[in-house]
């Protein structure tokens, strides 16, 4: 119970992150685009490093007789969940509030429940955003799956995996643009900064939840390791191409090059900073 409340706290980790997006905004009016290219850039390099070099690793690791079947199937499945989940989030349509800050758009969906300020709403929301989040939950909690073993970070008390670590600064990393995102529209409205602080964690707060799921899943059926950090490879990666990398380029479109540099930048950056994760 003790490392599922730890895992669990990881998870809240990274969800809060998402509200550090906002924090700028009780300094400054504008949040320049070349730093949350970077930053976009950075999460990505980190998490398709973590998922080449540590969870499919690791799940080769754990693949009995040399046959990664269980792994490969993960990786199809957490692809597959991604996919799924952003078909999910085309089709549902919740009456958003336009964004004050893109012509002809809608504000992204925790804005525009807060804004709206609809208790219903802001339940459907949560459902809705439990799909979109829970693969990058899983990947904390699948990372955290040695949690005790000897070999790792000493952290409270507690033998912490290289990798969760990894994996839980990646994942919180990715969410402080995201909550910059949710937080723009919502300052155009002229929303309390501490309201667009509360959607922007908001939006992420089903990631501590699929994190202490994955973690018992793990732990109690050890044969399927393999399946799970193949998912969370899988959903990572895949995150990544169709969803980080995109909104890294939307995001800088206005910069010189469309943001490539910074983009690139934050990539190598990123890869660099899991470089360790290699000798481990």
């Amino acid at each position: 119970m003790e490392n599922i409340v730890f895992v669990f706290v990881a998870g809240l980790i990274t969800a809060l992150a998402t509200g550090l997006g906002a924090i700028p905004f009780f300094f400054v009016e504008d949040f320049s685009d070349r730093w949350n290219v970077a930053l976009w850039g950075i999460a990505s390099g980190i998490m398709v490093s973590a998922s080449l070099f540590g969870l499919i690793n690791e799940g080769l690791a754990y693949a009995t007789a040399g046959l990664p079947t269980l792994l490969i199937g993960g990786l199809l499945v957490g692809v597959a969940l991604v996919e799924a989940a952003d078909r999910v989030l085309d089709s549902v349509d919740i009456g958003g509030v336009d964004d004050p800050t893109r012509e002809g758009e809608e504000a992204p969906l925790g804005a525009a429940a807060f804004a709206q300020a609809d208790l219903k709403k802001l339940v459907l929301i949560l459902g809705i955003l439990t799909v979109h989040s829970f693969p990058e939950g899983v990947a904390v909690g699948v990372s955290f799956a040695e949690l005790g073993l000897e070999g790792g970070l000493p952290i409270l008390g507690v033998s912490v995996p290289l990798l969760a670590v990894f994996m839980t600064v990646a994942i919180s990393i990715h969410n402080v643009p995201e909550g910059t995102a949710i937080a723009i529209p919502m300052r155009a409205m002229g929303l309390s900064k501490w309201r667009m602080v509360g959607a922007a964690v908001f939006s992420s707060l089903p990631q501590p939840i699929g994190a202490a799921i994955a973690f018992v899943f793990v732990t109690w059926a050890r044969e399927f390791l393999p399946f799970g950090f193949g998912f969370a490879a899988g959903a990572m990666v895949y995150l990544v191409v169709t969803e980080f990398i995109p909104e890294a380029l939307d995001t800088g479109a206005d910069l010189p090059g469309g943001g490539r540099r910074e983009l690139l930048a934050g990539l190598l950056a990123g890869v660099a900073a899991m470089v360790p994760l290699l000798y481990v």
